[in-house]
This record gives structure tokens, sequence and C-alpha cells, in this order.
């Protein structure tokens, strides 16, 4: 390539650097701010509420889901919560317990697995944030299309950036031997 259109790429692809780059900083600040919380999530108890230990972790004593299930709602009773709104129920056979989780409010009881008493009501403030991390919150479509433009803008920033670094050596270079 010759001096001149290695000139005319470099200024092409600082103009798309520069506005691609602006577009997708307020995007990446979201996603990089977010993602920091989330990586505390563990570590921090008003993200995720700390995991508690219950009484026996034999798995033979475990009550049925549908008793923890019970047990949970009559936690949540005053919360307006209902069945309907289980996300899920995550068994930590280590402590002993089981985290029944809602898809609405992003409450989670913790049920000791043999006694079915409850050990914690809380919010799970790293839920509403993982969907802001992820863009669920507008959508699942949006996520989708958001996340693919996000790595995609990466790749493009990275590779233009790396020839906004090199290409100015090239000219150089060039113009030196010639």
């Amino acid at each position: 390539m010759s001096t001149k259109g290695i000139v005319n790429s470099v200024r092409s692809f600082r103009k798309f650097h520069k506005w691609m780059g602006i577009v997708l900083a307020i995007f990446l600040l979201l996603s990089a701010l977010t993602g920091v919380l989330l990586g505390w999530k563990k570590n921090v108890d008003l993200l995720q509420p700390p995991t508690q230990s219950g009484v026996d972790k034999a798995l033979t004593s475990y009550k049925p889901v549908d008793e923890l299930a019970r047990a949970s709602l009559l936690a949540v009773d005053s919360l307006g919560l209902t069945a309907d709104n289980f996300d899920r129920i995550e068994y930590r056979p280590t402590k002993g317990i089981a985290k029944v989780i809602f898809d609405t409010g992003s409450w989670e009881v913790q049920v000791d697995a043999t006694s079915l008493e409850v050990l914690s009501v809380a919010k799970r403030h790293s839920d509403w944030i993982e969907t802001i991390h992820d863009g669920s919150i507008i959508s699942d479509a949006f996520k989708l299309v958001s996340m693919n433009i996000l790595g995609l803008g990466l790749v493009f920033l990275t590779v233009t950036g790396l020839w906004l670094w090199y290409g100015p050596k090239r000219i150089r270079s060039l113009k030196s031997k010639g």
C-alpha cells in the first residue's frame, strides 16, 4: 500500500473509531460499573445476602420441595408474593439450606432444608444489577442485540485502534525509505 493510501486509511479509521467509541462509551461504562458491582456480590452483604447455614447437612434429612416452598411463602406473605412468583429454588448441600428466589422484587428466602426454619428474608440487589448489566432490563431481544453490538464494537475498536497506532509508524517508515 502506498503512503497516500495508508494516510487516507488512517484518516478514515480515525473517524469511525472516534464515533464508534463515543456511541459505545455510554454502554461500556454502564456495563463496566455494573460488572464491578457483580464481581463484589459475594463479598458485600448489601448486594447479595450472605448464605446462612442449616442444622443438618445430610441430604436424606431434607424436607420435600413443596414444604420448603410453603415455608418460604409464609415468610414473604406480607410482601404479596405467591407461588406464581417463584423463580427458582437453589439447594446448598454444604450449608444445609435452600434458597427460594422470587422473580418479583428480587426477594430471597433462605430456609433450613431439614427443620424448615426461615433463616433469612432479604433483597438480592445483585439480580436487578445483573439485568442492567446484560440489558435484559429492557427485553431479552435487547439483551441479545446489545451484547452483540458491544462485543463486535469492542473488536472493531481494537482493530481500528491497532491500525491507528501502527499506520503512522508505517507511514514514517515508508517516508524515511523514499
